[in-house]
């Protein structure tokens, strides 16, 4: 299994970045999917998910900034970044969640992710 994030970097405060997550060695369409992302000196805290149907859910703090999508034929998950904010700036993982019929993504619970990324750095700058 491999997850691979890519798209971080430096930008400014009101600047945009698109963060992919290419995967591999399972079968993307039966996994739910999640951002997380750990501020420096901070916990890792969840950002947004899309569930196996589409269904998507957000933090308060990116909700209406984010957008989370999946392409189940290149079994990719991207995460459009507008309006980005200081404490925007994190580590960025990207997690994959096996799951059952109906079970949408939840982003409280990581420890039911299975498999994650490396994490990508992302600073935005005020």
């Amino acid at each position: 299994v491999q997850l691979v994030e890519s798209g971080g970097g430096l930008v400014q405060t009101g600047g945009s970045l698109r963060l992919s997550c290419v995967t591999s060695g399972f079968t993307f369409g039966d996994y739910n999917i999640a951002w997380y992302r750990q501020p420096p000196g901070k916990e890792r805290e969840g950002v947004s998910c899309i569930s196996v149907d589409g269904t998507t859910y957000y933090a308060d703090s990116v909700r209406g900034r984010f957008t989370i999508s999946r392409d189940n034929a290149q079994a990719t998950v991207k995460m459009q970044m507008n309006s980005l904010k200081p404490e925007d700036t994190a580590v960025y993982y990207c997690a994959v969640e096996r799951t059952v019929v109906g079970k949408l993504c939840l982003i409280t619970r990581s420890y039911e992710y299975d498999y994650w990324g490396q994490g990508i750095q992302v600073t935005v700058s005020s």
